[in-house]
């Protein structure tokens, strides 16, 4: 046997204070990156000879810490980071703001529970907090529109006014569900590119039936669509098809495949050159098949036609006319497919898109609620490429980065509304929980709400350290300033938050609240770290 298993347990208050050390190294890791002057963290990259990463994205950060040294430490900070990458992945944002908050909720609630406390009531009592300051920040939501808000927003995320002027134009335009493709530029400046219509990753399967050498692109108008993921191995399989389309006055038609032999390209080949029919091959959408099902289905809707399908037993033999779905045009190139016009029945389409938007709604998994959303984008029809520029390898990679982030946010933004900035919708939380203190009847309550009215003033005060002000006295002022009023990080002003258009993604803040308070409460009933490894024997010689 390789090696035997062994245990090690630690009891408090050593496990608190072993946690507690582990979670603030990544605390302090991540909370520079908080607000619209952020500092950068330097991560050392994996390979050698390669520069390090110059990250400003919590999430990323937190990601990028392996393992601390000590093992009892290296439970608590594998803990938050789970907490952070979740929010990095469900919302894109928030990361840096939900380690501060979590770190004062767990450091103010261990000095409790060491002090004599109820870890067990405490954390019920926090979880009734956080409903409370969950309901007081949906009373505040707005909605955002136009560009010149949506920009503003942006730059609150990323701090780069071009970038952010870009992505408010491009989100007015798309809307929340629109498709949008963040690329690496060739140049140093900001570009987007506006697509007509909807088009999936695909491309030509053939080079030979490129129409516009220029473009190396195929352009088919009033086209017909064969849709399936069929594999075409017999050119004489393509006969039925060629021959009833042509019979049915087609004359355009773009042949949807997961792949065509060489043969049966020859024959495609041959069709078109004797002026009787252009048919295009392309590459069934997707990689995996349940991609390719949900492409097909969707294409079906799109434009009229029925797949299909493999697994069904369905070959080409069996082509009917109505098979084919309709568009005003068609292209692909060798990376891409896209439909202008498709002619599906409208009402079949919205009711599509509405069992999607129910679906997206419902999904709790990144993976699937992103799947979903690009569906969306591509049938609701508003589609984008921005390609982002930069100096030097490392700040394109970073900069394409922060897009991608800001990004995510708006698309939150856009779907659930806004909130005041700056940390002051935390701030305007304190009156209710003031008065749920006023009412609290046991000690375990009272420490509770003591302990979230603290926290909820930490996101601010970081992010005034943050800027090089002075907390302290920025507290004060905001404080004879009255509700609403807050710090303009970029001047160093009392501004009226919502005038000066400086917002937060309201869904982003519910959900930085909601995973750090939770998370924080459930946190402080760890009672015992246990410690399992294999333990290395010497060989015997």
């Amino acid at each position: 046997m390789a090696g035997s298993r062994t245990r090690r347990v630690l009891f408090q208050p050593a496990a608190y204070a072993a946690m507690q050390r582990g979670m603030r190294q990544i605390v302090e890791a991540v909370r520079p990156t908080l607000g619209p002057r952020p500092r950068t963290v330097a991560i050392a990259a994996q390979v050698n000879r390669r520069p390090p990463e110059i990250l400003d994205d919590g999430g990323l950060i937190a990601r990028r810490i392996i393992q601390l040294a000590d093992p009892d430490e290296d439970m608590g900070e594998m803990y938050l980071r789970q907490l952070l990458w979740s929010l990095h992945e469900n919302v894109g944002d928030g990361t840096a703001t939900a380690a501060v908050l979590y770190q004062s909720i767990y450091d103010l609630g261990v000095q409790y529970i060491v002090s004599g406390g109820e870890p067990m009531q405490l954390r019920r009592h926090l979880e009734r907090g956080l409903r409370i300051i969950l309901d007081q920040l949906q009373s505040m939501v707005c909605r955002v529109e136009g560009k010149e808000s949506l920009a503003r927003l942006a730059e609150t995320v990323c701090a780069d006014p071009p970038l952010a002027r870009m992505l408010g134009e491009i989100f007015d335009v798309i809307g929340e569900y629109g498709q949008l493709e963040i690329r690496e530029g060739r140049r140093r400046q900001i570009e987007r590119e506006y697509v007509e219509g909807m088009y999936w990753k695909s491309g030509l399967l053939s080079r030979q039936m490129v129409t516009d050498p220029r473009r190396l692109r195929a352009e088919l108008e009033e086209a017909a669509i064969l849709i399936s993921d069929l594999e075409i191995k017999e050119p004489q399989d393509l006969v039925t098809l060629l021959e009833g389309a042509a019979q049915g006055g087609v004359r355009s038609l773009m042949l949807v495949a997961r792949s065509v032999s060489d043969g049966g390209l020859g024959m495609l080949h041959a069709a078109r050159e004797s002026a009787k029919i252009t048919c295009v091959p392309v590459k069934t959408p997707g990689l995996a098949s349940d991609e390719q099902a949900e492409a097909m289905e969707d294409l079906g809707v799109l434009t009229g036609g029925r797949p299909l399908v493999k697994a069904a037993g369905e070959t080409l033999q069996g082509f009917k006319l109505a098979n084919l779905g309709r568009a005003r045009r068609a292209w692909a190139d060798s990376t891409y497919m896209g439909v202008v016009g498709g002619k599906g029945e409208a009402r079949r389409l919205r009711g599509h898109i509405a069992d999607l938007k129910a679906a997206f709604a419902a999904a709790e998994e990144p993976a699937a609620r992103k799947r979903l959303q690009e569906r969306l984008g591509k049938l609701m029809g508003g589609s984008a490429i921005l390609s982002v520029g930069a100096v030097s390898d490392v700040a394109l990679k970073t900069r394409k980065n922060l897009a991608e982030r800001t990004a995510e946010a708006l698309r939150g933004a856009v779907r659930d509304g806004i909130l005041p900035g700056g940390g002051v919708a935390l701030l305007a939380c304190r009156p209710a929980l003031r008065r749920q203190l006023a009412e609290a009847d046991g000690v375990d309550e009272r420490a509770a709400y003591r302990i979230l009215l603290k926290a909820v003033e930490v996101p601010i005060r970081s992010l005034l350290a943050n800027s090089g002000l002075d907390a302290g006295r920025v507290m004060a002022e905001i404080e004879l300033a009255g509700p609403a009023y807050g710090c303009d990080l970029r001047t160093g002003q009392i501004v009226n938050m919502a005038e000066m258009g400086i917002s937060d993604p309201a869904g982003v803040t519910m959900a930085v609240v909601r995973g750090a308070v939770a998370s924080a409460a459930l946190a402080l009933t760890v009672d015992v770290l246990v410690h399992c490894k294999v333990a290395k024997k010497a060989l015997t010689p």
